[in-house]
């Protein structure tokens, strides 16, 4: 026996491991694991010495399956209780525990029992050793080769789990189509990839922060938003946040359309089709990064760009909508005298809306469709708008008419918000309990964003001055609303109004109504 094993450099390449290679020896012989132990006693493989696990029966050996699931090979004698039961440890190990990592090396002092060539073929095993020929040169060079395909196994294993996490994380940011949410999505699934980081920013040059994007030089990066230190430095210049390596590391990567990565640090160009690229700079890294992810966080990086890119799109598509229906709103508005009333109605529905837990795009919908919920007053005479005074039978019975005008306008459409913003127009005077127009409607059978509406409508024209009646004092709304909760209005979003009171009139004070 060997007074000492050493081997050459690995020639491989090398990769950062941690810890320990565990090494379970099952045998119900103590010499032998005494004998394995002196004669590994000194190996090193990749910068990593060996920790040894001992099992003296295969109930034994399944149990340290079941306690450790990071043993990289296993020395198994055939026969101990059993004749058998090293065989039925291998069957425990592929099947039960389902480990196809752990290098599983027989070792037999009776090779008559369990024949090599039988053994082989019904069991997935990864070697076949005589106890007799196990020299300490042959078992050093068998542990060698069994943590070689171990190491390699788990390489492949964690580029694959890191590669369902990409594909996983692409996935979850082309579903996002808010830019608040956006940075939220990439640190979430860059936790994932990396297991988390410190600070992160995500700049760019492509969206504004506080300014208007004219404002902005094109050629010049700026936090679109970020975590931890970068919280709150939206709309800042990069020279401005970060400074020394890290902001020269950034320049670099930026000019040179690539990956800078440190001990500490990480920044990733994300490359652009439509825009300039962005960069993804991360500090406080968990770890040394390996290969594995730095060519995960690649992908990941081209992918984010793409959805970012995919986001802004939306982002300009919904703009543009919100455009066009605020113009025609704003022209609406002017005719009848109620400056602001749209804006004001879009931020209590809002609160209204987060306040009965609707989902973000449920929000995002209601508030492009509510400002068109009194478009049928177009086809009202301005006569009858414009009145002084309180309103006739017949002048009352025209003004009604504007919830059927309203969605006969709107009702052809196959966009969601349109179609939406008819019922909205149509609905927003059903009453809670089926005493309202057009359609007598009642409880649950009336969309609920008609019933934010119609709530928030009655709120706005109560607390507001109108060409007919002067504003109303807080106190005697608020009465006139808790006396018609569950008559004209729904009694959930009642208490919701109430819950929510000070920031609806914060609102009714930010836009006043101008006339």
């Amino acid at each position: 026996m060997s007074d000492e094993i050493l081997f050459a450099e690995d020639t491989d390449e090398k990769i950062e491991w941690h810890g320990k290679w565990k090494v379970l020896i099952v045998d119900d012989e103590p010499e032998v694991h005494a004998v394995t132990k002196l004669a590994l006693g000194d190996f090193v493989f990749q910068d990593r010495d060996l920790e040894f696990i001992s099992a003296f029966n295969g109930e034994e050996a399944r149990q340290m399956f079941r306690e450790h699931d990071d043993i990289a090979v296993v020395l198994l004698d055939v026969v101990m209780e059993t004749d058998d039961a090293g065989l039925k440890v291998a069957e425990f190990i592929r099947n039960e525990m389902d480990n196809h990592f752990t290098r599983i090396i027989l070792r037999t002092g009776q090779p008559g029992q369990a024949p090599e060539r039988d053994v082989i073929i019904n069991y997935d095993i990864n070697d076949y050793k005589s106890k007799t020929e196990l020299t300490a040169q042959k078992l050093f060079s068998v542990v060698i080769a069994a943590l070689r395909s171990y190491r390699d196994i788990i390489v492949i294993e964690e580029n694959r789990q890191g590669l369902e996490k990409t594909i996983s994380a692409s996935a979850d940011l082309f579903r996002i189509h808010s830019l608040e949410s956006f940075i939220e999505g990439i640190v979430q699934q860059l936790a994932s990839l990396l297991g988390g980081t410190k600070d992160t920013a995500y700049l760019t040059s492509a969206v504004a922060g506080p300014k208007p994007i004219e404002q902005y030089n094109a050629s010049e990066l700026y936090v679109f938003t970020g975590r931890g230190e970068y919280q709150n430095k939206k709309g800042y210049r990069l020279e401005d946040v970060i400074s020394g390596r890290e902001l020269i590391s950034c320049q670099q990567a930026y000019a040179n359309k690539t990956m800078v990565c440190e001990d500490e640090y990480l920044v990733v160009y994300c490359n652009s089709k439509t825009k300039k690229g962005s960069l993804l700079y991360m500090s406080g890294l968990p770890r040394k990064l390996t290969k594995i992810d730095r060519n995960l966080i690649e992908i990941f990086s081209h992918n984010v760009q793409i959805a970012f890119d995919n986001v802004l799109l939306n982002k300009d598509i919904e703009d543009t909508q919100r455009e066009i229906v605020e113009r025609l709103v704003d022209a609406m508005e002017a005719s009848f005298g109620s400056k602001n009333h749209t804006q004001r109605m879009i931020k209590i529905c809002e609160i209204l809306g987060r306040a009965a837990n609707l989902s973000e795009q449920d929000l995002k919908t209601l508030c492009l469709a509510v400002p068109l919920h009194d478009i049928g007053k177009i086809r009202i005479s301005d006569n009858i708008m414009l009145k002084l005074g309180s309103l006739d039978k017949e002048e009352m019975q025209e003004v009604r008419n504007h919830t059927e005008i309203g969605y006969n306008l709107l009702k052809g459409s196959n966009r969601p918000f349109i179609k939406m913003a008819a019922l909205i127009a149509r609905d927003h005077h059903e009453y809670w309990n089926g005493k309202g127009y057009p359609r007598g409607k009642s409880g649950e059978g009336i969309h609920i964003f008609c019933r934010i509406t119609s709530l928030a409508d009655a709120f706005d024209a109560m607390r507001t001055k109108r060409s007919y009646k002067e504003a109303w004092p807080l106190e005697k709304v608020m009465e006139v609303i808790v006396a018609e909760k569950g008559q004209q209005f729904e009694p959930k979003m009642v208490e919701l109004l109430q819950e929510n009171l000070d920031e609806i009139e914060n609102i009714m004070q930010s836009f006043p109504n101008e006339s």
